[in-house]
């Protein structure tokens, strides 16, 4: 992920991860003090971090998640953007969910793109199995 990033002259991470201290996220986890998790991994490579709970999926576990998200962001977008707007730096959007096309991150960069801001797409490599290595993630 790193690599990535520098790749890319990203300078800062925005979480719109819902739950960013949960355990299950491993080294990305939010941590409790900026000398751990994912703020101190990023750090260590210059890279600012930025936690927006008011962006995570409240709609996560509905049937009607995507919808839900479109209709909330078309209502309070401008509110619950607000602090997305002001961060400087060249930013990407970091959730929990791999494929961009089921995340609410897509949702939130049509919402971004309809207001006239730049948005890209980063789209990491794919990486290489041994034989016999899983191929589920």
């Amino acid at each position: 992920m790193i690599s990535i990033l520098k790749e890319q002259h990203i300078e800062a991470v925005v979480d719109v991860r819902l739950w960013p201290h949960r355990a299950s996220m491993g080294s990305y986890v939010l941590g409790k003090s900026p000398k751990k998790g994912i703020q101190h991994l990023l750090a260590k490579e210059g890279i600012h971090y930025h936690s927006l709970v008011e962006l995570g999926n409240v709609f996560l576990h509905s049937r009607i998640g995507k919808a839900a998200i479109r209709q909330l962001l078309g209502a309070s977008g401008n509110l619950l953007t607000e602090r997305l707007l002001k961060i400087p730096e060249r930013c990407c959007l970091l959730c929990v969910e791999k494929q961009p096309a089921h995340c609410h991150r897509l949702i939130i960069a049509e919402l971004l793109i309809r207001r006239g801001h730049e948005v890209e797409r980063l789209i990491a490599p794919a990486i290489k199995r041994k034989a016999g290595d899983s191929a589920t993630t």
